[in-house]
């Protein structure tokens, strides 16, 4: 039985901690959901990805090209009387944005449908941060804002039963934060939902006769009894403080707004909203009325509460005129309400760790090809689109990007206005993008009879979400075989269609000029960059070396285009432990080579060592002590830097574990960790607290250590700030010298001494050690850590057996042995 399997059959009352997406996912089965649609987007990919992608026994669902179909494919479901979420985030609300607005005045009964739009608003991975709050107003439909991952599990059932009651789509929006990090959750009772009454279909038409009836309808019925609900709905809550000052907030803002009291004010008062669509504004006055001094407003997005609050002639303090503030932080949110916290910093600027494509990506030699023809001259733009293609920007590659599937649309509308150009210009999709939208752009510029050349590099997958399959891939979400074939597709629109392999440099190479070419004959070609997302090859294919002909190397740095390989100090390749060896494709920086010294070494010629190193025999039975509230810390925080590819993450798990082993399941447990563009290699920042705790932000000043797994890590922006007084910083003597990065750049032992002279730093050589267990890549660093911080307070409070039991519990049984002599050895570090 698979990990969903298990969280959607549990028994009632089971506590776990899980991911927010996780947490709706298994909410949607146990709450009897029938089906769950979407289109992948960060964040909100894992409810289907890693969720219910894993239970398709248990709940219809699946992938959809784009968010409208998705969308429509939704309201298909309650058609039939059934209940159906649909997954999206903001920007892919806008893309369904016809489908969207056209059924939410539909009143009629029928299934419920709900959309979850997760936010972005920092943004971490999304190309805006416009505030949709307006357009739900506008379109009257009511709109739960989860405050914790339990609001997120319970929400989907809050959502349906409203969509019943009110014959309207709900929406459920949680911010990106939640989404994203783990918090604990209480497993319900598992019910069922029968099947919804349908109205005559004939009603639920767009014609301009109904669209007016129903308008109607709902200012007549649906708005006067949906205010009144959520008026009176016990999901909008004031917590009582002396009534002196107060704050309203929604979503995790009002989840912040509970650590806040906790530390700083407890005499605030708190207005926490559970429903901003439509507004209890009675419910809004009445707090502001009970409050004899300053009522603030949280916002996430732009200012949609506090200017409803100025609407209805209420004085609140919310973000002032064209703020840039568009998600608060526990930080900003005390700083806001005027508590003086001091944030340590250090005057040095971190190494730069711009988002990379994964070390053998298939897109990696098409860059290369781009930038050197845009270099020359050959090329003056490249219109780019969004995906994993977008990261080609920080290779010279691209150079404008707009939406999903706009790239063709934007080169046919450069073209149209400059002719001329039709052949120094190329425009750049993904396939799942293509498959997307982008496929009507490439109908349009046959259409209209415009010149040039469209790129589809196609990896046949959703690539920079996490592989999730689109019509381009070899089987859909089901595991069915495929019976779209996009090149196919491509011919049936009027294109000339080339296809070449992604890991041949010069056939890239000569098919993009010869296209070129013909464009100046007036011909408009797609070409098909072919090449499978390395996410997505058997490991099996990983095990290709490289080798380097010392004599015959020249020392130029043309092979060093890639995060696989970094230049000693001669300016030679040497190959690191991130490297994919082109999953035994053509490897690229062989083909970079211009003197042939780069080879593939033949896989008889590598002598494999028989490791020395024996390892202790692991305890196989723990017995877990049962700790009383005294004996434990009220509190626990911990927040961890280090580079993609660290096992950084692997720490949440086991101190999730630690957490319940330390009887913290009747308190809480949360996790907070980055997601983003940031692929291998990419800075990482992850937290974790226990006990008395309620954000998976940390507030500046409150966390008890810091474990930096890449020193200069140390040096981004806030991170110190995070220490309390008197805290520890574990060290890992760990240099990860980014691609193409000037070594001599990179800050030196002497200078990051400087910048923590005064802070209790504790230096380790942790991937020393795990190289002695016989790790050679050094994986098992992050235990060895795990193993060091369970001898700093207060983290030593807790006894060896609750480590090394929540250690086991997320080790694969075959790697226990190893897991427990890096444990122990990180002990030993510290005598």
């Amino acid at each position: 039985m698979n990990a969903m399997k298990k969280l959607c059959t549990e028994e009632n009352g089971h506590k776990t901690v899980l991911q927010g997406n996780i947490a709706f996912a298994a909410g949607c089965v146990r709450n009897g959901i029938h089906a769950v649609d979407g289109y992948p987007g960060t964040p909100s990919s894992e409810v289907i990805d890693k969720g219910l992608s894993q239970v398709q026994d248990m709940i219809t669902v699946g992938w959809s090209v784009s968010e409208s179909v998705a969308l429509g494919v939704g309201h298909g479901h309650t058609l039939a009387g059934r209940d159906c979420v649909v997954t999206m985030k903001i920007p892919g609300l806008f893309q369904a944005g016809d489908v969207f607005t056209s059924l939410a005045t539909f009143s009629v009964p029928r299934g419920g449908l709900v959309l979850y739009v997760a936010t972005d608003f920092t943004p971490s991975s999304t190309q805006h941060v416009i505030d949709p709050h307006l357009l739900y107003k506008s379109t009257f439909v009511p709109v739960f804002e989860p405050r914790s991952h339990q609001e997120l599990y319970e929400a989907s059932k809050i959502a349906a039963d409203l969509a019943r009651k009110f014959n309207t789509a709900v929406v459920i929006q949680p911010s990106g934060v939640l989404c994203h990090s783990e918090g604990l959750v209480t497993l319900t009772e598992t019910t069922t939902r029968e099947l919804a009454e349908v109205a005559p279909m004939k009603q639920l038409n767009a014609l301009p006769n109904l669209a007016r009836m129903n308008y109607d309808r709902v200012m007549d019925e649906r708005m006067p009894a949906l205010t009144k609900y959520i008026e009176e709905s016990p999901l909008n809550i004031h917590i009582k403080g002396n009534g002196k000052r107060g704050v309203i907030a929604y979503g995790v803002n009002a989840l912040y707004m509970e650590e806040y009291k906790d530390l700083y004010d407890n005499d605030i008062d708190v207005l926490s909203l559970g429903f901003t669509n439509p507004l209890p504004i009675q419910k809004i006055k009445d707090f502001c009325a009970s409050i004899e001094g300053d009522v603030y407003v949280l916002d996430d997005g732009y200012r949609y509460l506090q200017d409803e609050c100025a609407a209805a002639g209420l004085t609140v303090i919310g973000k002032p005129d064209f703020s840039k503030v568009t998600e608060w932080t526990p930080a900003s949110i005390a700083a806001f309400l005027g508590e003086e916290i001091t944030v340590k910093t250090v005057a040095a600027q971190p190494v730069p760790r711009p988002p990379m494509i994964c070390a053998g990506c298939p897109y990696r030699l098409f860059a290369q090809v781009a930038s050197r023809m845009k270099k020359s001259g050959q090329l003056e733009a490249i219109f780019g689109d969004i995906g994993c293609n977008t990261l080609l920007y920080f290779m010279n590659a691209l150079d404008t990007g707009l939406a999903m599937g706009a790239s063709e649309s934007k080169r046919t509308g450069y073209v149209l206005s400059k002719p001329e150009s039709a052949s120094k210009c190329i425009s750049l999709i993904g396939d799942g993008t293509e498959c997307h939208s982008g496929m009507d752009a490439t109908r349009n510029a046959v259409f209209r009879h415009v010149a040039g050349v469209k790129v589809v590099l196609d990896n046949e997958w959703t690539a920079m979400t996490g592989g999730q399959p689109s019509p381009s891939s070899p089987v859909n979400l089901a595991g069915d075989e495929n019976r779209f074939v996009m090149t196919e597709a491509l011919r049936s629109q009027g294109t000339d269609v080339v296809e070449v392999d992604a890991y041949n440099y010069k056939d890239i190479r000569k098919s993009l000029r010869k296209a070129l070419a013909d464009a100046d004959e007036g011909k408009f070609t797609t070409l098909v960059v072919q090449g499978t997302c390395i996410r997505k090859v058997p490991k099996s294919a990983y095990g290709q070396k490289l080798a380097v002909d010392h004599e015959k190397c020249i020392s130029c740095g043309a092979c060093n285009i890639c995060s696989g390989l970094s230049l000693d100090e001669n300016g030679q390749p040497v190959w690191n432990n991130i490297c994919s060896g082109c999953v035994s494709q053509t490897p690229a920086c062989m083909q970079m080579c211009p003197k042939g010294a780069i080879s593939v070494i033949d896989p008889s010629d590598i002598k494999i060592e028989k490791s020395s190193v024996v390892l202790p025999e692991p305890p196989q039975e723990i017995t877990v002590p049962t700790l009383s509230d005294e004996e434990r810390p009220e509190r626990l925080s911990l927040s961890i830097r280090g580079v993609g590819g660290q096992g950084n993450l692997f720490f949440g798990k086991v101190l999730a574990q630690l957490a319940f082993a330390a009887g913290y399941g009747d308190k809480n447990i949360i996790k907070g960790e980055t997601h983003g563009m940031a692929q291998m290699g990419g800075p990482v920042v992850s937290t974790f607290a226990c006990g008395n705790v309620r954000s998976p932000q940390i507030i500046p000043g409150t966390a008890d250590s810091l474990i930096v797994m890449e020193k200069s890590e140390l040096l981004r922006p806030g991170f110190l700030g995070m220490l309390k007084d008197g805290g520890t910083i574990l060290f890992a003597d760990t240099a990860i010298i980014p691609q193409g990065f000037d070594a001599e750049q990179y800050p030196s032992d002497e200078v990051i001494a400087e910048l923590v002279d005064g802070y209790n730093v504790i230096k380790l050589d942790i991937l020393s050690e795990a190289i002695k267990l016989g790790d050679t890549t050094g994986r098992c660093a992050n235990v060895v850590m795990l193993g060091a911080l369970s001898t700093v307070a207060p983290f030593n409070a807790l006894p060896e057996e609750c480590w090394l039991s929540a250690l086991k519990n997320v080790t694969p049984a075959k790697m226990w042995a190893g897991n427990y002599a890096a444990f122990m050895a990180g002990k030993n570090l510290m005598k």
